[in-house]
């Protein structure tokens, strides 16, 4: 799937063909009632259960005023109240039982709505975490990972609440409509009619609330970026450093009076349709009503029948709504679970692509060749044309001035990114042979924009190999390796601190120390390929060349890709590879480069130039 070639018009288009396929329908409902069965079968059946009692709850409320009407009837002959006395008692139980059953209806609703969230998210997150990474270079798959955070979650169970409340509806409907029938045929079919104008406008207001969705994505997830940087903690002190508040709050309020505007016209349309369908539904009521009134004079209907049928009316008028109200549920949340599933799609994909062999857990050399490579939406590629070799064992290091390509590359290698062109082999193998997936588990990237996670000082090491059990040791050892171990045993609980003042009893690390954590995560998680990006790049320059000079001690025979843009840092590499404009122009030794008097010579004299003058200053 081609993420950036979707735009909200497509999607529409898309929506409205779908919509008119039965099967379609019948698919959305089999899957979603297949998900709330799986989220929940216990409650969902009790739901059931429920809305059959409640139908039942409902006939015989009808028939137990007619009891009382008659009851009452019979009083004003025989002044006999002991009549009376139990069909009031029988209606008063029934009315107390189904508030009863609605009570339970609703708090068995609340949970199996959290059953088939928790099962919803658990898919989401399953395909936001194993998509493959260029997904997220297109704005379109944000937009669509949108859609489904704020509406289509919830939709499957509000299919199947639709499809239960449709099914409780018709069985009192039908219930209803039999008590109705023998007391006076004539009015059934009337009824029955009154919802066909419900049912119009219902199917019109669900088209209203897609398009309006789909429209408001991209502004919404823009407002919502807004509101973020004024919560975030990151943000913070850039935020008030810079006095940016008023100014984000301002386009925060700008966007969301738009907003307004837009949801006011919405609310005016949806609004306008229900309106109609009720003055529809309510011409049809007063028609019935009418007719009901000509059946009591012409003696057809006598009091107590027309007080049941009045009472029945009223319960079978609003049965028949919610049986249409329920089509309505059924047919919106179909949009919504339509452009879900387009999303989920993209999981099904990410495993097809993840086919193959697995990769072998080590290899003697890497080559890189003509690989070539470009972003979705960018009007030029990143890398043209590069080559590259790593050797087992190898410290070699890629160096270049920032935007050259460095990253992208580094991406590549650990099987991030698939190339647009060339081939990446291990030793005679293309890395196309094997599966994505098994490629990462052999390679570890410690990326200059590294992960801080909120957890303890273990678990943050632990993660680099988080599928299998917690090794202290091991997580010691790697922390030792990486000059870490000083700085956590010196927390208040150790390792078991948790590195983030968002939690209670959590403390922060510096930018070094944090930096020297995940270069700990790296060496836990123990690949024969360790991509090092800007590993240096919150060290001071004695800490940066202590890391460098102890780094082959610390890979222990592991080969090592080490990306920097500080030349003098990477002068021990076995091999330096100097990169411009997403191509590598020199590649040899620290000396051999300096002999040729080229581009690395160049930057390399620019910067110790730079570094001397900021010491004498």
């Amino acid at each position: 799937m081609d993420t950036g070639a979707i735009d909200p018009l497509t999607l529409r288009a898309a929506a409205r063909y779908r919509r008119k396929s039965l099967g379609q329908l019948k698919r959305l409902v089999f899957t979603s009632v297949g998900l709330v069965w799986s989220a929940g079968r216990r409650l969902f059946v009790g739901l059931i259960v429920l809305q059959l009692a409640a139908a039942g709850l409902l006939v015989a409320q009808v028939l137990a005023v007619r009891s009382v009407l008659q009851a009452i009837l019979a009083l004003n002959e025989h002044a006999d109240t002991s009549r009376v006395v139990v069909p009031i008692i029988v209606l008063a139980i029934l009315t107390g039982l189904s508030s009863i059953c609605s009570s339970f209806q609703t708090q068995l609703q609340r949970l199996l709505g959290e059953h088939v969230a928790r099962a919803m998210w658990n898919r989401v997150l399953g395909v936001s975490t194993t998509v493959s990474l260029r997904h997220f270079e297109s704005s379109e798959f944000f937009n669509q990972l949108s859609r489904v955070q704020m509406s289509a979650l919830s939709r499957p169970y509000q299919v199947t609440q639709g499809l239960l409340s449709m099914a409780g509806a018709l069985v009192a409907s039908v219930a209803l409509g039999a008590a109705l029938f023998t007391l006076a045929p004539v009015l059934l079919p009337l009824v029955a009619i009154g919802g066909v104008p419900v049912l119009l406008a219902s199917r019109r207001e669900s088209r209203l609330e897609f398009d309006f969705s789909v429209k408001q994505t991209p502004a919404l997830r823009l407002r919502s970026y807004f509101g973020l940087l004024q919560l975030g903690r990151d943000e913070a002190k850039e935020v008030r450093s810079l006095g940016l508040g008023p100014w984000l709050t301002g386009r925060f309020n700008d966007l969301y009076a738009a907003y307004l505007t837009d949801l006011g016209d919405h609310v005016r349309r949806r609004t306008s349709l229900s309106v109609l369908g009720q003055l529809g539904a309510a011409v049809v009521l007063g028609a019935t009503l009418t007719v009901m009134i000509w059946l009591i004079s012409r003696g057809s209907l006598d009091i107590a029948g027309a007080g049941a049928a009045l009472v029945a009316i009223r319960m079978l008028t609003t049965q028949v709504q919610l049986v249409f109200r329920g089509a309505q549920s059924v047919f919106e949340s179909g949009l919504f679970l339509d452009d879900l599933d387009d999303f989920l799609a993209l999981g099904a994909q990410a495993l097809e692509e993840d086919r193959g062999a697995e990769a072998p857990d080590g290899f003697q050399t890497i080559r890189v060749g003509g690989v070539t490579f470009s972003y979705p939406e960018s009007p030029r590629p990143a890398l043209c044309g590069v080559d590259l070799e790593l050797n087992a064992g190898e410290i070699v290091a890629l160096v270049g001035e920032n935007g050259s390509g460095k990253t992208t590359l580094a991406k590549i290698i650990a099987g991030l990114y698939e190339p647009t062109a060339g081939s990446i082999r291990w030793d005679d193998h293309d890395l196309s042979e094997f599966s994505p997936s098994s490629v990462r588990e052999r390679v570890t990237v410690v990326f200059q924009d590294f992960v801080r996670f909120a957890l303890t000082g273990t678990e943050n090491i632990a993660a680099g190999r988080i599928g299998m059990p917690i090794d202290p040791e091991r997580v010691r050892f790697a922390a030792r390796s990486a000059g870490a171990e000083r700085a956590l045993d010196g927390l208040p609980n150790g390792f078991d601190t948790i590195l983030s003042r968002m939690f209670s009893g959590g403390h922060d690390l510096s930018g070094g120390q944090w930096q020297r954590v995940a270069l700990a995560r790296s060496f836990y998680r123990d690949a024969p390929l360790v991509i090092l990006d800007e590993p240096t790049a919150s060290l001071d320059p004695r800490a940066e060349h202590d890391l460098f000079t102890t780094l082959r001690a610390a890979l222990r025979g592991r080969t090592a890709l080490f990306i920097s843009h500080r030349f003098a840092t990477v002068r021990g590499a076995d091999r330096i590879y100097v990169m411009h404009e997403g191509k590598v122009v020199e590649q040899g030794t620290h000396a051999e480069l300096i002999r040729e008097e080229g581009r690395y010579a160049e930057l390399y004299r620019l910067q110790s130039t730079v570094r001397v003058g900021m010491a004498d200053s």
